[in-house]
């Protein structure tokens, strides 16, 4: 069954570690038919949530910015791939930010049974020490109804740009994660 699949891509780097997994996960998706859409959210203007819950009562964030094109998106997809560089043993900013976003959304109504998956990558050697940023993304998954949550891919290893093309085998994993999507 062919499937929509959204890559949301969060690293500042075209080609950095993070962003070649995810290439390298919409490769085998697409090696089986998928229908793919990567973001590179480096490349939009999505400023941090205000808190102020206007997408309480209507269902609409109060900001104008590019996440309004993202959420529609999201509610599309069948799968849904969160992709972020490991700062400080946490994701990224960019990624965090973009979660915080998806309030208007809450509570994430026709979201059971989409499946979810993580790609980290960090200089960090030990996939165990990456936990907290697999527990961000664990806090948004609290959140659904019925999340289909895969094994989170771990870019471990990989901290100056291209590192990671010197790891085939965690290649290989995110393109057969893709292909088993």
């Amino acid at each position: 069954m062919k499937k929509k699949i959204l890559i949301i891509s969060s690293s500042a780097r075209k080609g950095g570690n993070s962003d070649t997994l995810c290439d390298a996960y919409a490769e085998g998706a697409k090696s089986v038919g998928h229908e793919i859409e990567k973001i590179r959210l480096a490349k939009l203007r999505i400023e941090p949530c205000l808190g102020c819950y206007a997408c309480e009562k209507t269902g609409v964030c109060a900001q104008q910015d590019d996440m309004a094109i993202l959420l529609p998106k999201l509610k599309e997809a069948d799968v849904i791939v969160l992709a972020s560089p490991v700062y400080f043993y946490t994701l990224c900013g960019r990624l965090k930010n973009f979660i915080d976003r998806t309030l208007p959304l809450y509570p994430y109504e026709g979201f059971a049974g989409k499946k979810w998956q993580l790609i980290i990558s960090a200089a960090e050697e030990d996939k165990e020490n990456m936990q907290h940023a697999v527990g961000d993304f664990m806090g948004l998954m609290e959140c659904m109804e019925e999340p289909v949550i895969a094994e989170p891919i771990y870019g471990i290893g990989a901290w100056k740009l291209g590192d990671i093309k010197n790891k085939p085998e965690l290649i290989e994993q995110a393109h057969r994660a893709g292909v088993n999507a």
